[in-house]
């Protein structure tokens, strides 16, 4: 099989006269996958990156049960949240250009919110940092099926008449969906062009992302994998655009890409190539409110998500985090960063894992276990 081929190359190339040697490595990993992964099922495709040299490589299962076509490095999956760091980077980017600053009011770009209070305090930051305290007043279980096809604006629609937050603006985290409907939105407004579009030319081109795509009202109809889920008899079924309310709704979950083109996303916020470092950085610290009142601290930046605890409470191990991860309808997602080290650790599947967090602790856990993480 073509990865299988990819693996061994990677390893080769990067292994000769090393110690430890990446070889054990690669070995540890496929042993902890091949575990999860049937060949004749969904799966997924998984990527470990040391600096420049790709040091694991491999994919399981099929794409398509009906086609039987198999999983490969350049499988396009939804990565579901994951998106929320591109729709993050585009306001970045307005921002930088002039075009909006993060202390801008939601008044400023949605004047009929219903309580002007609301619409005058509540800033782009608290959104992109989920610090809103924004109720998400969409009824989803009683409207599935309109939720089935509707888009951002739909999605954001319904927080407009707010008439009260769920906790005092900047005091708490509470993760919001239709917050990141408002971004896309917002990113529409000043650039004036569809977000997705924005999005494509300013990093998919930037990024060499060229089979990357966002929902843009109907889903991708070729060139994608399908996602699927188990059914009470145990059968998979598919589960994804169509068959779950909100998958429309892109500026929370539109972006599909490979774990190669992630790879090169990652590459491109690194070198800087579409932000500059001094907003990359911003994007990647933690967010503190000065009236920030919760029992826990704060561990999320513009988007991305900072810290071990916040995944992996119960690590055996210390090292520090910048990731964000994804699950919509049978997709499932993850993208982490170990800046200390220069690893980058990226997984796409298209069906639920046994136990996700477990999967990403017993990972790492062999990157230390290989005494690799330093060398």
């Amino acid at each position: 099989m073509n990865q299988v081929k990819l693996l061994f190359i990677g390893i080769a190339v990067i292994s000769c006269g090393t110690k430890p040697s990446v070889n054990d490595l690669a070995k540890d990993l496929e042993a902890l996958y091949s575990k999860e992964f049937k060949p004749d099922e969904p799966g997924g495709s998984i990527l470990v990156k040391k600096g420049e040299n790709i040091v694991f490589l491999n994919s399981y299962g099929l794409e398509d049960l009906n086609s039987g076509k198999e999983i490969t490095e350049n499988t396009v999956f939804n990565t579901g949240s994951i998106s929320k760091t591109f729709v993050s980077n585009g306001i970045l980017i307005l921002k930088e250009r002039g075009l909006l600053d993060l202390e801008d009011s939601l008044a400023k770009y949605f004047p009929d919110l219903s309580n002007p209070e609301i619409s005058n305090k509540v800033r782009i930051n608290h959104l992109l940092s989920h610090t809103s305290g924004l109720p998400d007043l969409r009824r989803v279980s009683e409207n599935e099926t309109f939720y089935l096809t509707a888009k951002d604006r739909e999605n954001f629609e319904p927080l407009k008449s707010a008439d009260t937050l769920n906790f005092p603006l900047g005091t708490k985290f509470q993760y919001s969906n239709p917050a990141y409907n408002g971004l896309a939105l917002i990113i529409e407004q000043v650039s004036n062009q569809p977000w997705q579009d924005f999005i494509t030319e300013n990093i998919f081109n930037v990024a060499d992302m060229t089979n990357s795509k966002i929902t843009n009202g109907s889903h991708p109809d070729s060139g994608v994998a399908h996602a699927y889920v188990k059914d009470e008899s145990g059968q998979y079924i598919e589960n994804d655009y169509g068959e779950v309310p909100t998958f429309a709704a892109a500026g929370n979950g539109g972006v599909w890409s490979s774990v190669l083109e992630l790879a090169n996303y990652e590459k491109a916020i690194q070198t800087n190539a579409f932000l500059s470092k001094e907003l990359t950085n911003e994007s990647r610290v933690l967010f503190r409110p000065e009236n920030w009142s919760d029992t826990s601290d704060p561990f999320v930046g513009y988007s991305w998500f900072i810290g071990l605890e916040s995944l992996l409470p119960d690590a055996d191990f210390k090292i520090d985090l910048i990731y964000h991860t994804g699950s919509q309808g049978g997709f499932r997602a993850f993208h982490i960063l170990i800046p200390d080290q220069d690893i980058l650790f990226i997984g796409l599947f298209n069906r639920p894992i046994s136990d996700f967090r477990k999967m990403i602790h017993e990972s790492i856990a062999i990157f230390e276990k290989n005494s690799w993480m330093n060398e």
